[in-house]
């Protein structure tokens, strides 16, 4: 899954600090979503979708490789 929280965090002017601080998770957890590591769950993606104020769907998008099984 593709994400675009580096570019939204960036345009908010947020780091990993302060995104993972306000929902509650640690800036290695929000640095490996950023870098396609870890696929958060889906509570969790609404919450930084919520924080930086952004529709789910604008911040995670899926990928073809993501259709297959």
């Amino acid at each position: 899954m593709k994400n675009l929280i580096k570019l939204e965090r960036a345009r908010n002017n947020i780091t990993q600090a302060d995104l993972a601080d306000k929902v509650k998770v640690s800036r290695q957890t929000i640095n490996s979503i950023e870098t396609g590591r870890f696929i958060p769950s889906a509570l969790l993606a609404f919450k930084i979708a919520h924080v930086l104020q952004r529709p789910v769907d604008e911040v995670f998008q899926l990928e073809e490789s993501d259709w297959t099984v």
